[in-house]
């Protein structure tokens, strides 16, 4: 809930009625939620001022303790910071009505074995907004990194990268439309493991407005028998020679009622 005070030019931040903390690593500590408040916060101003904690000083964050935003020790919190914090942020700018939900995740994945180890990050859907549409297959919100070239991804590691495409047709409909997933192929040439820690794979990225959802991601493998396993947001999987895992991302939500 967020309460705006115009005569004291305050604002108040309350994320009471959050789950209590979990037993998995998707608590977030108060650190993550507060850069997430700052973040949006930050980016409602028309003023160019430096992105420091002065952008705290009007606001007030009441996180109740032992929660999933604010967990105590001895609590697991490394998919906090990838994931919770995407959520933490769409919250936000639903609740001040001036963004859609982006794809809500960062799609973690990483593979290797005893010689090889990767991780990345993959892009996918932006939320629209009152006047604009949502742009497609880019990293959203709190996710700041990049994706290795595929030319030296194939030449460090045996996995060839089939495709990286849009996902037509992914972002929600609106008066503006949410920003299209990305769909990504990666082959691989020897057994390794692959790990999958992702979201909104059940949940879809909301519209605002009106606005209709996104589409929510995806991920399989293709088995070289053609076979194919549907794996759900987070998995564990032994990929063998000529495997291929998919990936398919979250679109953002639309903004306003589709025309």
């Amino acid at each position: 809930e967020i309460r705006i005070d115009r005569i004291h030019e305050r604002a108040l931040i309350d994320f009471s009625g959050t789950s209590v903390q979990q037993p998995g690593n998707l608590n977030a500590p108060a650190s993550i939620a507060h850069s997430a408040v700052l973040y949006v916060f930050r980016s409602l101003l028309d003023s160019d001022i430096p992105l420091n904690a002065g952008v705290l000083r009007p606001l007030d964050i009441r996180l109740p303790a032992g929660s999933l935003l604010n967990p105590l020790p001895p609590a697991a919190v490394v998919a906090g910071n990838v994931e919770t914090s995407q959520n933490i942020v769409d919250a936000l700018y639903g609740a001040l009505g001036t963004l859609a939900a982006s794809q809500g995740t960062m799609n973690n994945v990483s593979f290797g074995d005893g010689r090889h180890q990767y991780y990345e990050t993959v892009c996918g859907g932006a939320g629209a907004g009152p006047d604009f549409d949502g742009a497609s297959a880019v990293h959203t919100h709190m996710t700041n990194s990049r994706l290795t070239d595929p030319e030296v991804l194939e030449w460090r590691f045996p996995v060839l990268l089939e495709s990286y495409a849009i996902r037509r047709g992914s972002g929600g409909a609106g008066r503006h439309r949410g920003g299209d997933g990305g769909t990504r192929r990666v082959r691989f040439l020897e057994p390794m493991t692959a790990v999958m820690l992702a979201n909104r794979r059940r949940t879809r990225p909301f519209g605002v407005a009106g606005g209709e959802p996104g589409a929510p991601g995806r991920n399989w493998v293709e088995r070289v028998d053609g076979t194919r396993e549907e794996f759900g947001a987070t998995c564990r999987v032994e990929m063998g020679a000529g495997d291929v895992f998919v990936i398919e991302t979250p679109g953002g939500g639309g903004f306003g009622a589709p025309t």
